[in-house]
């Protein structure tokens, strides 16, 4: 096992649902960790601006990291946010055909479930759908009772808090300028208000949007670092009246996303999206007339949605790894292995389902350091 004394042990770089996650994991593993972020809040960026789902583990490749994270990470968090007292719930969600030529499409999600651990996926029928929904349209249905909701913010307010009652430093509006290996440590300088080098033993590069550009930051060559590619996704909100859904209702995935779905926060508002905008930049700004795309995709399955009922909410950027529409890109976890830097893991693409595999990413990062858990982070995966 890593010995964690003496020298600072890790340096996490971005403290987002995913940095947080490993700092409180190695913190209280005894290991000395300082959390840094150009951020003026944690999670500033993709962790603030997601759709909160607590997703089951339906649409990623079998095998994939993303497949086997995302369900042991799904039951982690479900006993962590219960055992923290997190706001969450186990709303359910439907995914459903608006016609027959998606049937085979729903059929395969079905089929590939069981191979990636999820046991409890029902098929409906479609008065049933509809029983549970009256204002959905459909031609076919089935039914998540795992996929649920999770108030993000305190969800990473309670990572921080375990991770400083270990004993974690957190850091903000502090960026990485650059890094540097040296024989048995890293030298890391920090800009801010008050910059300064710092040496650890390890560093996490749990960066999001910006790893890509941190990993050249910290000297890999540009040959052994992935790009990271800005897809927006934009959300949009009902204007008034009751909510006319209580469950998660996602059509069929499209090429680069998971459609324009329904969720729905703690507080039962409903928001639709988000769409995919391929993005040079980061750049929050909904731009209102995007709601005509939004239109006649929702009215596919809520065709009684008003003309003028949209109203620009929020959006987020995820970091995709390729913007080829027919690709399934998976997490990528590089270690020395892959870059040649002892020390050093970076942490690419941690997009949906990072927020749900946040502990089971944690747990794979410290464990592939050979940091075993206490008894409570390890029961969080191996209780029944």
């Amino acid at each position: 096992m890593l010995y964690c004394r003496g020298m600072i042990d890790f340096l996490i770089i971005g403290a987002g649902l995913v940095g947080l996650a490993i700092a409180r994991r190695l913190a209280r593993s005894g290991c000395e960790v300082i959390i840094v972020d150009s951020g003026p809040t944690i999670g500033s960026e993709t962790s603030s601006r997601n759709s909160e789902v607590i997703h089951a583990g339906i649409y990623y490749p079998t095998g994939s990291l993303k497949a086997r994270l995302c369900v042991s990470g799904r039951r982690a968090l479900y006993r962590y946010c219960t055992a923290r007292n997190v706001p969450h719930r186990r709303c359910g969600k439907l995914l459903v055909a608006t016609d027959d030529s998606q049937h085979g499409a729903l059929q395969a999600l079905a089929d590939k479930v069981l191979a990636n651990g999820v046991d409890d996926l029902q098929i409906l029928s479609v008065a049933a759908a509809q029983s549970m929904e009256p204002a959905l349209r459909c031609t076919a249905a089935l039914l998540s009772p795992s996929t649920g909701i999770v108030d993000s913010h305190q969800l990473m307010l309670s990572y921080l808090g375990d991770a400083e009652n270990a004993g974690a430093v957190l850091s903000l509006r502090t960026p990485v300028i650059r890094g540097m290996r040296k024989p048995d440590r890293w030298q890391v300088g920090l800009g801010g208000e008050e910059p300064d080098d710092i040496e650890v033993r390890h560093v996490i590069n749990a960066a999001g949007l910006q790893a890509s550009r941190m990993a050249r930051a910290l000297g890999l060559a540009p040959d052994r670092v992935p790009a990271t590619h800005f897809a927006k996704g934009n959300y949009f909100t009902l204007r008034g009246g009751k909510p006319p859904f209580s469950h998660l209702v996602y059509p069929m995935p499209e090429p680069g996303g998971l459609g324009v779905h329904v969720t729905l926060d703690l507080g039962g508002r409903v928001r639709f999206g988000p769409d995919v905008e391929w993005v040079g930049k980061i750049d929050y700004d909904v731009d209102p007339d995007r709601a005509a795309k939004f239109y006649p995709a929702i009215r596919r399955y809520y065709p009684a949605l008003s003309d003028g009922a949209l109203v620009p909410a929020y959006c987020g950027i995820r970091p995709k790894l390729s913007r080829d529409p027919r690709a399934d890109s998976d997490f990528l976890i590089h270690t020395e292995a892959d870059h040649g830097a002892p020390g050093l893991v970076n942490l690419y693409g941690i997009e949906s389902p990072g927020l749900t595999a946040s502990l089971a990413l944690a747990e794979s990062v410290a464990s592939g350091l050979g940091i075993a858990p206490g008894a409570e982070d390890a029961a969080l995966f191996h209780a029944e």
